[in-house]
């Protein structure tokens, strides 16, 4: 990706280098996430010494394809090439945007609002990718695919009292802020699972054998261990307790036991995820998840999406438990502890 390589021309101090990089970013950006060609007529992936699919090797899966439909495409899942070209083409324009220097006499009003479109995380970290996914030539509307209209189907009602009630509290200490907040486990759900992308570092490794399949996830550095065969062990784990199975050519991977501290889209630990990874071209994995979480959605629901194999390494996420921001997360919640108080003082109450 465009902002991947700068990212690493940055350590070496390539000022002229980065300035011939960004003229380029579009093209770069139009490039690496092009659609995969097709497998081979006949092809077949290649094995490991167990005689099971090969899925080694660094895996992306930086998209625009949201995970929940736009109200816009309604009940349809395949996007016409008109709709995805004005989906690639609106981010090309933004990243071109983007990538000029920051007017600092525009900007700096809203450091104070939104750090990352301001004066933190501005477009040269972000790595969204370019491409809409497609999957059996179909342009894909939305990850989701079950429920039809590519919604994630309604919160169960104690469920959504019981996490507004939780939300209240979150800024009390430093153990009731986010995992990601605290660094100890990725941003969004891309560790997952699900494993889904966001803003950067999409990406994933996959090592296998005979016993396990690990898959190293970029953000943050989280690593998941499948264990293949045997039972859940009964221990709540970050990322839950997977275990894994051969399904043909395809690997089933089954995770529960969930660490309670651990919530995807407002789940419970007794959420269950089966994914199903399969290798169809030499370049491609089809990921294909299913979340069922009575005790928090009225329904499972099922989403799909591509793996690209990429030549691009994985970068080391330095984020840490403990890092300067929680303090200030910290006080800010006093602050707000205080405000209606001050507010009431003021009023004469």
């Amino acid at each position: 990706m465009a902002a991947r390589n700068a990212r690493s021309i940055v350590a070496t101090g390539g000022a002229v280098a980065i300035a011939l990089l960004l003229q380029g970013v579009v093209a770069a950006h139009a490039q690496s996430n092009a659609a995969q060609p097709n497998a081979p007529k006949n092809w077949k992936p290649a094995r490991t010494a167990e005689g099971t699919p090969d899925l080694q090797g660094i895996w992306t899966s930086a998209t625009l394809t949201r995970l929940e439909r736009p109200d816009e495409f309604g009940d349809r899942l395949t996007l016409t090439e008109e709709e995805a070209y004005k989906i690639e083409h609106a981010e090309s324009q933004y990243v071109a945007n983007a990538a000029k220097p920051t007017d600092l006499s525009k900007e700096q009003s809203k450091c104070g609002v939104n750090l990352e479109f301001g004066c933190g995380y501005n477009n040269f970290w972000i790595d969204r990718g370019s491409k809409v996914i497609e999957i059996n030539g179909q342009k894909r509307a939305s990850l989701l695919i079950d429920p039809p209209n590519g919604k994630l189907p309604p919160m169960v009602a104690s469920r959504r009292a019981e996490l507004a009630k939780t939300r209240r509290g979150r800024y009390d200490g430093p153990e009731a802020l986010t995992l990601a907040e605290r660094c100890l486990l990725s941003f969004g759900s891309s560790s997952g699972p699900p494993m889904l992308p966001v803003l950067y570092n999409n990406h994933y490794q996959i090592v296998q054998t005979k016993d396990n399949v690990m898959i190293q996830v970029e953000m943050v550095h989280d690593a998941r261990v499948v264990r293949m065969g045997g039972k859940h062990s009964g221990v709540r784990k970050w990322m839950g307790d997977s275990v894994g199975r051969w399904d043909g050519d395809t690997l089933v991977v089954e995770t529960t036991n969930f660490n309670e501290q651990q919530s995807f889209r407002g789940s419970t630990p007794t959420m269950k995820v089966t994914e199903r990874f399969t290798r169809v071209a030499p370049d491609t994995i089809v990921y294909r998840f299913t979340v069922d979480d009575p005790n928090a959605f009225t329904k499972p629901f099922t989403g799909e999406m591509p793996f690209y194999l990429t030549n691009e390494q994985i970068y080391e996420y330095a984020c840490h438990e403990g890092n300067y921001a929680l303090p200030g997360i910290l006080q800010g919640g006093r602050v707000n502890d205080t405000a209606p108080a001050a507010a009431d003082d003021d009023r004469g109450e």
